[in-house]
């Protein structure tokens, strides 16, 4: 059987909105977030304000409309939430692929589907509002996450509701709804939910990435950005 990576590469052929709106794939920069980045030592990273203002001069410095990365990076921001900075595991290892443009933003499904789950993860850190589309092609089903979304999104949401591709399915939240985080969308592909519901890991810690990094391809060989 093929891949699961190649399986998801063969989806799309070229770029793939998740963000709704005037967003061409030029208007996209990449963005390193991982603790080799220099910019992030001088940045209280336990500030969403702190963090959007980062954000915000990156992509002006760059005249990018929206940033993304974070696919397999390990990073130090998630100290500040015992959710991952604990005894029993420092999770730091991010998995899906975030992509960084202002609260309310329209969030759309770059394939067809039906709403799987969806929760408000409300921990300190966390996801927040979380809706999780099942997906199926020839035969082959899959899951996509996206994390970090208005509680006004969930309220009508039905399991097992339609979605098309390029139709809307939600709006990001600010950090007052979304984990306390700076907006932006976590999006990642999931072969198995391992019997997870509106939810499903998206970072994880280092002795568990080889099993995460398999059931969790890179979301960009999708979206293609």
């Amino acid at each position: 059987m093929q891949g699961f990576s190649e399986f998801i590469d063969g989806l799309t052929i070229g770029f793939t909105p998740v963000i709704g709106g005037d967003y061409r794939q030029k208007d996209y920069a990449y963005i390193d977030l991982s603790a080799n980045n220099p910019d992030l030592l001088k940045l209280e990273v336990a500030s969403s304000e702190a963090f959007s203002i980062f954000i915000d001069e990156y992509l002006r410095n760059r005249k990018a409309k929206a940033a993304y990365g974070g696919y397999n990076e390990l990073r130090t921001l998630y100290n500040r939430s015992e959710l991952f900075n604990n005894v029993a595991a420092n999770r730091n290892i991010h998995i899906g692929l975030d992509v960084w443009v202002p609260a309310f933003s329209d969030i759309i499904s770059p394939l067809d589907g039906e709403i799987h789950s969806f929760k408000d993860n409300d921990n300190f850190g966390d996801y927040g509002p979380t809706i999780i589309l099942q997906h199926s092609s020839n035969g082959r089903k899959f899951y996509t996450l996206y994390g970090h979304l208005s509680r006004k999104s969930l309220e009508t949401l039905r399991i097992g509701d339609k979605v098309r591709a390029g139709e809307k399915i939600a709006e990001l939240g600010d950090f007052d709804e979304n984990g306390d985080y700076a907006p932006h969308l976590h999006f990642q592909i999931m072969e198995e939910m391992h019997d997870y519901t509106g939810d499903y890991p998206g970072v994880v810690k280092k002795e568990d990435l080889d099993l995460f990094l398999k059931n969790c391809p890179d979301p960009n060989l999708l979206l293609k950005i």
